[in-house]
């Protein structure tokens, strides 16, 4: 598969989970890349983003792109590895004050 369709289907499923889940999207962060559904990267640019991002500590929020992390995998809708490399990364997300300015673009 190539990696363009592989990013494109991660997308997908990001998309999907966050568009139609009643609550916030409950994610969980790991230290090992093998055991994500993506690798995210976090920009300064709110222009680069495929995703603004609001974080939340309320996991009923259910507005799209407000995440909510939660401590333990069991509880996840999607596990994120978080790297330092744009060029490695499923999905950029630009973190924002504003849970207004929250939203997933693909």
């Amino acid at each position: 598969m190539s990696k363009f369709l592989q990013k494109q289907l991660i997308l997908v499923f990001l998309g999907c989970f966050i568009a139609m889940n009643t609550h916030a999207a409950q994610i969980f962060i790991t230290n090992y890349p093998s055991e994500a559904n993506a690798k995210v990267f976090a920009t300064k640019y709110q222009s680069e983003a495929n995703c603004i991002v609001y974080e939340t500590q309320y996991s009923s929020d259910n507005e799209p792109g407000v995440w909510f992390y939660t401590k333990y995998k069991s509880d996840a809708r999607a596990t994120i590895y978080c790297t330092q490399y744009k060029l490695e990364a499923d999905l950029i997300v630009y973190y924002t004050k504003y849970k207004s300015d929250a939203r997933c673009r693909y």
